[in-house]
């Protein structure tokens, strides 16, 4: 083989060897960093661009997609202990025409965290209009998405700004009083009884813990390798003691059933999607939400827990747009009488 030619291979492979070994070592030594990769390359992919907003000394971090039109924009509000990316997944399944905004809760990732700061389920619905107003989201009303704590404070705010909100969708919502106890209100009364409550299942400090956190939130069964695991806990374990203050204080009295104390008071036509083998937040919440809500549309999910977002994306997101639809229909069907 000539010399020239010999040589142009051994670069090759030496140009192609150096980003798998590199892959390789992130998937070892550093699984965090490559989780934080895999978010920034799908975000990018997907469109979505990251900004920040500040209300006088308080920073939001937001990630957006597309521009305001005559369509509503959406609005998402994301669970305990997880940040804007977890949309998405869903939001791969929404037309790129829609404008999309995937906002930080309070305290959590790039948003401002404080000691001083309120995060009851009310106080983050006031953080969260603050948002609203700093990104001049309210200029029309828009469509609120909420999951688990996101539900609730999501139910909250369209009870207490009702102007701001043209429709609302929750998605397996906390702030619901349950007839039937799920597996994890069980272990949570189990751990009170034996005063271990610093063991909270939804704040994992190891790979176990974490793989028994996902067996908790999801009916399909996910084999995560090790070493995604390691790096999924890296990632939590620096904020595991801010989780650990505002669990306690959304399952305080003040916050426990912020949901059903306002539902009431929710106008806006509203779109119920729940997990039917939801093992954190009964299902039976759909229910208490329909009988309140007078224009209340619930689709229960068969083979299928609390992460509904992760679970079922394109299920979840044509369901959205079908709701959305469906009112943009009635809507024009109104101006036509």
């Amino acid at each position: 083989m000539d010399l020239d030619v010999l040589n142009m291979f051994v670069i090759a492979g030496g140009t192609l060897a150096i980003p798998i070994l590199a892959f390789v070592a992130s998937f070892l030594l550093w699984p965090s960093a490559l989780i934080r990769i895999y978010y920034w390359y799908w975000r990018r992919a997907l469109g979505m661009q990251v900004r920040y907003a500040n209300y006088d000394d308080y920073q939001f971090c937001y990630s957006y997609r597309g521009r305001p039109g005559y369509r509503p924009s959406i609005l998402m509000l994301h669970g305990f202990s997880a940040h804007k990316d977890m949309w998405l997944s869903i939001v791969k399944f929404l037309p790129k025409n829609l404008h999309l905004v995937c906002v930080d809760m309070p305290g959590h990732e790039g948003t401002t965290r404080s000691d001083l700061d309120d995060y009851s389920i009310s106080g983050q619905a006031k953080r969260i209009h603050q948002f609203v107003e700093c990104i001049k989201l309210n200029r029309r009303p828009f469509h609120l998405v909420g999951t688990s704590m996101g539900g609730n404070v999501a139910g909250v705010y369209a009870a207490q700004y009702p102007e701001d909100v043209c429709s609302l969708t929750l998605i397996c919502p906390a702030g619901l009083p349950s007839t039937t106890e799920s597996k994890f209100v069980k272990q949570l009364r189990e751990l009170q009884e034996s005063k271990r409550i610093d063991r909270i299942p939804l704040i994992p400090s190891t790979p176990e813990e974490m793989a028994d956190m996902l067996k908790l939130c999801s009916y399909v069964r996910f084999k995560v390798p090790q070493q995604i695991l390691q790096g999924l806990v890296d990632v939590r374990i620096p904020h595991n003691e801010f989780y650990r203050k505002l669990f306690l204080e959304i399952v305080d009295e003040k916050s426990r059933h912020s949901l059903h104390e306002n539902m009431s008071k929710i106008k806006a036509p509203t779109q119920v999607i729940w997990g039917k083998q939801d093992q954190v937040l009964d299902v039976s919440g759909a229910s208490v939400l329909a009988s309140a809500i007078p224009d209340c549309h619930v689709y229960i999910l068969e083979n299928c827990g609390h992460s509904v977002v992760v679970e079922r994306p394109r299920k979840t997101a044509n369901l959205m747009l079908e709701f959305l639809a469906l009112l943009h229909s009635i809507d024009n069907n109104k101006k036509q009488a």
